[in-house]
């Protein structure tokens, strides 16, 4: 069985992931990153283009017996055009004429993956080793091994986990899952959408995420190791038969907290300050308007 070209795609080469990692690592040492907090997002997966599906991997019942299905597409940026006209009247010397104008509104979708399929909770026949099913969840593929090891995300620096999705409002959990002594261990939150069938940003802090094995919350809650990050996903375990839809447009790591209102979002949410609070800004506290600088001896 070979892969196919679109997954080709989605998994780059050893010699392409480590030349990606070292301008990574470059970067960062240039721009002293690691002495304060970062301002930018820090991509996780984005959906902009019909490769990176390639570098997903899908999760259904139905590679144990199951009858659920599930899929995951791309979608490419949509522009819907609504046109409407108005009357602007204009006066000449000799007489009123009419003219009509167009406006057209440009309404329409970002380019996103497509997670949808149908919820089964029928147990397969001649499987009793299997006393439940219905559940679908797709995840990021292991990003492989380069000259400087296997590729993790390096996600501690950053407080908030963000997404842009568009919901039909069931409950569906994000996934994130790190290099632990427990494999099998994932933290775990509620994908707390607002306004299904809308797109919405969402901002979850990674100190709300619960960690848990095979669905269970387990002790003790040890706090998540952001250092390695193997993968991130979503899934849906609601098991509740029937269609679901979810779109994904992308996923990032950020230290910009909800723009709603704390009582609104539902979280403790701590803000970052502006100014920083990365190491040196400790060592060398910033300097007030018109304050003198103090020279350490």
């Amino acid at each position: 069985m070979f892969a196919t070209p679109i997954l080709r795609a989605g998994q780059p080469g050893f010699w392409k992931r480590s030349l990606t990692e070292f301008k990574r690592q470059a970067v960062i040492a240039v721009n002293m990153e690691g002495l304060h907090v970062p301002t930018k997002p820090f991509p996780l997966i984005y959906f902009d283009k019909e490769e990176s599906i390639g570098a997903t991997k899908i999760m259904c019942d139905s590679d144990m017996g199951g009858f659920s299905t599930a899929s995951l597409t791309w979608v490419p940026p949509q522009r819907s055009s609504r046109s409407s006209t108005t009357s602007r009247t204009t006066t000449s010397s000799s007489d009123e004429k009419s003219e009509e104008t167009a406006i057209t509104e440009h309404e329409g979708e970002p380019a996103h993956a497509l997670f949808k399929g149908t919820i089964s909770t029928e147990l397969p026949q001649n499987r009793p080793n299997i006393q439940r099913s219905g559940y679908a969840a797709f995840r990021t593929r292991d990003r492989g091994v380069s000259l400087f090891g296997k590729l993790l995300w390096d996600i501690d620096p950053y407080n908030y986990l963000a997404l842009r999705v568009k919901s039909d409002g069931r409950k569906y959990f994000i996934n994130i899952q790190t290099e632990s002594i427990v494999p099998t261990d994932l933290h775990q939150h509620l994908l707390p959408c607002s306004r299904p069938g809308e797109w919405e940003t969402i901002t979850i802090p990674f100190a709300a995420f619960v960690r848990t094995n095979y669905g269970m919350v387990v002790e003790p809650q040890r706090e998540m190791l952001r250092q390695k990050v193997r993968s991130i996903g979503i899934g849906l375990t609601d098991r509740v038969q029937g269609p679901f839809e979810l779109r994904v447009a992308d996923m990032w790591a950020t230290n910009q907290p909800p723009k709603r209102g704390d009582a609104d979002t539902g979280f403790d949410v701590q803000r970052v300050d502006e100014r920083g609070t990365g190491m040196m800004d400790e060592v060398e506290p910033k300097r007030k308007p018109g304050e003198e600088e103090k020279i350490l001896i």
